[in-house]
């Protein structure tokens, strides 16, 4: 059944990944598992990342966000991103999709850099992925893989799919257009750089799509970053978009918000527009990076804007 959770092809622990309760059990789920096909999909929350509202919309009016903000019952000055990655098994293999922030360099990020534990924790090895998707090269993507020992236990032969525009951009990033807090542009240009020098045997570049196993396709969109790109996946009736950064939880109902992390703000309004109204037409599924853990959903026309539809979970 489409959508349904299916731990058991994953082989799990039966406690959740979130905060531990005594004897390993943990509290609040950060796993779900569902099928598109004869594809099997697990979302897994890297953890959240404390930010300030303004990221939703630089573009407007302090008075004009805090109404959405009000209406959403969220506070005003900072709240708790999700950050989600997608492992994907289709045809033999095992695609990481994202992999999280990793490590928190001086910015204050405590609550992620979960995903290496949570993938311990579900019973996939590390060594058993045979190829990594980046939707882009931003620090809470490629973390994951920076973190102390990680590298060690990937297979040697590992293919790191990402757009060639995205790795050129990261040479000599434009922060121009951006509204990041204080020490992120440093932050996130060193990683990227790091992340290239430490895996650039295994990197396989890519200009517009790519196919990276049956049914797992990547696209590059631009607009949030140069590279940026969506994963689609297909088999049978079934589709799903991994949608990373192309749009936050605002997108829906305020698409023209430009998003602190955006660079080049005018790009990525037109791409998340062009996306949310194609997945309105199919009906298909949406993961996005920063919606709301397990972030599954679809998305209705709702006006001149568009409305975002959960998921019920389903046990």
């Amino acid at each position: 059944m489409t959508g349904a959770a299916h731990a058991d092809t994953w082989e799990p622990d039966r406690g959740c990944a979130g905060s531990a309760r005594a004897g390993g059990e943990e509290l609040v789920s950060s796993r779900y598992a569902l099928r598109i096909g004869d594809i099997d999909v697990l979302v897994v929350s890297d953890g959240v990342l404390p930010l300030p509202t303004k990221m939703l919309g630089h573009n407007v009016e302090p008075a004009v966000r805090a109404v959405w903000l009000n209406d959403m019952f969220l506070p005003q000055d900072a709240f708790d991103w999700s950050l989600n990655v997608v492992v994907v098994r289709s045809a033999g293999q095992t695609i990481l999709i994202d992999a999280g922030l990793g490590f928190d360099p001086n910015l204050n990020l405590p609550r992620a850099g979960q995903l290496v534990r949570r993938l311990d924790a579900v019973g996939i090895d590390l060594g058993s992925v045979t190829d990594v998707v980046l939707t882009h090269m931003h620090m809470d993507h490629v973390g994951g893989l920076l973190v102390d020992g990680v590298k060690e236990r990937l297979r040697s032969d590992l293919r790191i799919h990402v757009a060639a525009a995205e790795v050129k951009f990261w040479e000599a990033p434009d922060f121009t257009h951006v509204n990041m807090p204080e020490g992120f542009p440093e932050a996130l240009r060193a990683a990227a750089q790091r992340f290239t020098r430490e895996y650039r045997s295994q990197i396989y570049l890519f200009e517009e799509e790519n196919e990276v196993a049956p049914g797992v396709v990547v696209h590059r969109t631009g607009g949030h970053t140069p590279g940026h790109s969506v994963v689609r996946l297909a088999s049978g009736s079934d589709r799903l978009t991994f949608a990373g950064d192309a749009v936050f939880s605002v997108g829906f109902e305020h698409p023209d918000w430009h998003n602190g992390f955006e660079h080049d703000p005018e790009e990525a309004e037109r791409v998340r527009v062009r996306l949310l109204r194609e997945l309105a037409a199919t009906g298909e599924q949406l993961i996005a990076t920063h919606l709301p853990f397990p972030s599954v959903g679809r998305v209705a026309v709702d006006g001149d804007a568009f409305r975002w539809v959960p998921v019920f979970w389903d046990y």
